[in-house]
């Protein structure tokens, strides 16, 4: 009979034969490492999104406002990570980070909002 060892440390396995782990402990470090790249890739877009979300957030207190693409710059607002579009019935495409939202206007001219319930 083969002789059954935990995946994560080595140690000989006895118990239920598809037993893969010694130990919640070692269960836990091996699923860890093996989702490291992914979590680290998802952290740093979810960062991302946060602060995009805070900065939204802390120019528009009342719900709309219209601001300058330079001031949402040196926010440091990243306009590439959104969380959902929104396109009116007019032809304007809202962008949202969760349930802050703006729109390009003319020239460097955004409208800052916030999500109403219509919006999906």
């Amino acid at each position: 009979m083969l002789e059954r060892k935990c995946l994560e440390c080595g140690q000989k396995l006895s118990g239920r034969k598809d037993q893969k782990f010694c130990s919640d402990y070692c269960r836990n470090t091996y699923n860890n490492r093996l989702n490291e790249d992914a979590t680290k890739y998802v952290r740093r877009i979810n960062n991302i999104l946060r602060k995009n979300r805070r900065i939204l957030a802390t120019l528009n207190p009342t719900g709309k406002r219209t601001v300058d693409a330079i001031t949402l710059a040196e926010e440091g607002f990243n306009f590439h990570y959104y969380t959902n579009m929104y396109q009116t019935q007019k032809g304007n495409t809202y962008y949202f980070c969760y349930e802050q939202g703006y729109s390009k206007l003319d020239g460097d001219q955004y409208v800052l909002v916030l999500k109403q319930d219509y919006v999906k």
